[in-house]
């Protein structure tokens, strides 16, 4: 059984805690762009660490399952915040791509996307990401019932979008994005073989049990 790491009149307080330290990295961000801290390309630099942190976020988010699973540590009520903090760093670094850098001129953003695709992966994943934002919520959990885990399975299509966004952007598979496309394999090859773990886990949990009954009989 997966034990909560805080007690139930502790969470409010921590997810809203999540939130505002979730945020930091954004706001420290934009103080550096202020006062010139962001190097000779201050702009690419803004939107470089908005999207780097959707990313982490992503990861973060992906990590609940597995961490619950197989540590047994529940962290599910930190889940919803952990998707929102995403959604709102790649929503800002699309907002400065559209604005600082393009400077809203579509022909170009046009002339962008046709140029490079993975900017198209990374709108694909920002599409991906809005109805995922707009139902996390418990209204939407029981109006939508079995549905919302069936809709919520796009955050795998979501990251994996993001991670080659990311990678390709680079034009050279560094330390940095061979780790993030390496943590985002294993999440979502995990998914794939949850089922197989869990119930080899659940085997060897009732292995152990039966010799403890027949030792008190």
């Amino acid at each position: 059984m997966a034990t909560s790491v805080l007690s139930a009149r502790l969470k409010p307080a921590s997810v809203w805690a999540l939130y505002a330290i979730g945020l930091v990295p954004g706001l420290y961000a934009f103080y550096l762009g202020i006062y010139g801290g962001l190097g000779a390309d201050p702009v690419r630099a803004f939107e470089h660490m908005l999207g780097l942190w959707a990313l982490r976020f992503l990861c973060l988010g992906l990590l609940v399952t597995p961490v619950r699973d197989l540590l047994g540590i529940n962290l599910i009520s930190y889940r919803r915040a952990l998707g929102l903090l995403a959604f709102y760093y790649v929503l800002a670094h699309f907002t400065v791509y559209l604005t600082l850098d393009r400077g809203l001129i579509f022909s170009s953003i046009l002339g962008d996307i046709a140029k490079r695709p993975y900017i198209m992966l990374g709108m694909a994943a920002l599409l991906m990401l809005i109805p995922l934002a707009l139902t996390s919520n418990k209204w939407s959990i029981r109006r939508l019932g079995s549905r919302w885990n069936t809709l919520h399975k796009l955050a795998y299509a979501v990251a994996a979008a993001a991670v080659l966004h990311y990678s390709l952007s680079l034009k050279a598979i560094t330390a940095e994005p061979a780790f993030y496309l390496g943590a985002v394999t294993l999440l979502l090859a995990y998914r794939v073989v949850r089922r197989r773990i869990l119930d080899w886990k659940r085997g060897r949990k009732g292995a152990v049990m039966r010799p403890q009954r027949s030792a008190g009989t």
